[in-house]
């Protein structure tokens, strides 16, 4: 099959009819299948990175410095894109086409300006930025040197992503998926070559990973180019218009305070730990996020697939197709986490051991793993509530959760619970599922009462 054929998106389907359960599992299927090959470019390192002789525990810790870094980088990526993809189904579902184009050319255009903005004050500010993160003498060469090299790629990264994500809220998430894949096969097949065989260590999963986000933007772009697409990216609409950009920026700004604020976390949790117990302790913590990522994938997917048929229907005034989708997606939500949680408790060592642990590290890491993911089905709430908000193109309450969830709970309780009851470490553990109750729990309750107040009294 050529790759023309391969790449050539099918017909987008119409999310004002048919099955809300078909039409999700249509979606959430390939995007959880590309988020699950994108989320590899960094478990894979870390898996690798975890199996390096005499150099694995640093080299791992060195990883986990660079993630606040990093997460802000996806911040920014959701700030651009995850602001637009749903404005596009809103306003392809209103019949307004040249408008959701406007929106898809200025959102290209701002994550370009953003990835050359980032790259550059990362690189200025490399050093200091990774002692404020909580880097030793022994992990800060590793945290350096992997940025050193994976920073160039902050643009294809990032416009990449937005590509994709855009695709996805086009209906077109098969296409998205294949493209991913692509990047993902490439990842798995660089990394081992240029950690292992070209012995260039964390140095060389920094490059892996760059070549491969490389190939996902080169995929993407030449599908816009040569598809047809029920959007198409115009010269004419890359040139910034303010009341675009606003559009997008107040929507997206709340998948940007949810990934910004997990960068606060991270960095919370990283210089608390610096204090309690050093590298083996951030080391953990790199681990139980991989774990956590990995399994709480398809609940994103499925959350974030919803967004878009949530906007389309609500843009078509089509209010019971939107509590169709808002009631199938929790339902889903919580079944899964469920069965989640259930699989850390049966398997924790296996889980473990994939990344490589061993001796104290396994035991602590046990323990901390049981600590940090109680609860876990709580956090489909709030993922249902979160991304209910934005498809209802609700910004406030959106930021309003993500800031509270984190801001408000994670990171006091972080910085706070090690000193209470003689908690130490495991404080840093339990401010987790603390969050994810609470902020669950209230979420979804404004969400249902929000849709309810937006729902006309006949579509009741």
């Amino acid at each position: 099959m050529s790759s023309h054929l391969l790449f050539r998106p099918r017909q987008a389907p119409d999310f004002g009819q048919g099955s809300i359960p078909r039409l999700l599992a249509q979606m959430a299927i390939p995007a959880a299948a590309a988020q699950l090959v994108q989320l590899l470019y960094s478990v894979v390192d870390r898996i690798y990175l975890g199996q390096l002789p005499g150099t694995a525990h640093a080299a791992l810790t060195g990883l986990g410095l660079s993630f606040p870094l990093i997460s802000f980088i996806a911040a920014l990526t959701a700030l651009c894109a995850s602001g637009a993809a749903p404005l596009t189904a809103l306003y392809r579902g209103r019949g307004d086409k040249d408008h959701a184009e406007r929106i898809l050319g200025n959102a290209c255009t701002l994550l370009t300006l953003c990835a050359l903005g980032c790259m550059i004050c990362s690189y200025i500010w490399l050093r200091p930025l990774l002692v404020f993160c909580g880097a030793s003498t022994s992990s800060l060469p590793y945290a350096q040197e992997y940025l050193l090299y994976y920073l160039p790629g902050t643009w294809c990264s990032m416009l990449g992503t937005g590509l994709l994500l855009c695709l996805n809220a086009m209906g077109l998430a098969g296409t998205a998926m294949l493209i991913a894949a692509s990047g993902a096969v490439a990842n798995l097949i660089l990394d081992p070559l240029f950690i292992f065989y070209f012995d260039l260590g964390i140095k060389g999963a920094a490059i892996a990973s760059v070549l491969a986000q490389s190939l996902v933007f080169a995929l993407a772009a030449w599908v816009y180019k040569a598809g047809s697409l029920p959007l198409t990216i115009r010269r004419s609409c890359l040139m910034l218009k303010p009341p675009v950009i606003r559009e997008i920026l107040a929507l997206g700004l709340s998948g940007f305070v949810m990934q910004g604020t997990n960068a606060a976390v991270q960095l919370a949790c990283n210089i608390t730990l610096r204090r309690l117990g050093g590298d083996l302790y951030i080391g953990i913590m790199t681990i139980l996020m991989s774990v956590r990522d990995l399994l709480s994938l398809p609940l994103i997917s499925l959350t974030h697939s919803a967004q878009p048929l949530i906007a389309f229907n609500c843009g078509a005034q089509l209010w019971a197709r939107v509590r169709r989708t808002v009631n199938f997606t929790t339902l889903v939500g919580v079944v899964y986490l469920t069965a989640a949680w259930a699989l850390v408790l049966l398997f924790p060592e296996a889980l473990l051991r994939l990344f490589g642990s061993t001796g104290t590290e396994l035991t602590e890491g046990l323990h901390a793993l049981h600590l940090y993911f109680f609860g876990f089905c709580f956090m489909a709430l709030h993922s249902a509530g979160q991304s209910t908000f934005v498809g209802l193109n609700q910004p406030k309450p959106a930021i309003f959760f993500s800031l509270f969830r984190k801001i408000g709970v994670v990171v006091p309780l972080t910085l706070i619970l090690p000193y209470c009851w003689d908690l130490g470490s495991d404080g840093v553990f339990i401010a987790k599922p603390v969050s994810n109750v609470l902020s669950g729990v209230l979420c979804y309750a404004c969400m249902r009462r929000c849709l309810r107040r937006m729902t006309p009294a006949q579509a009741q």
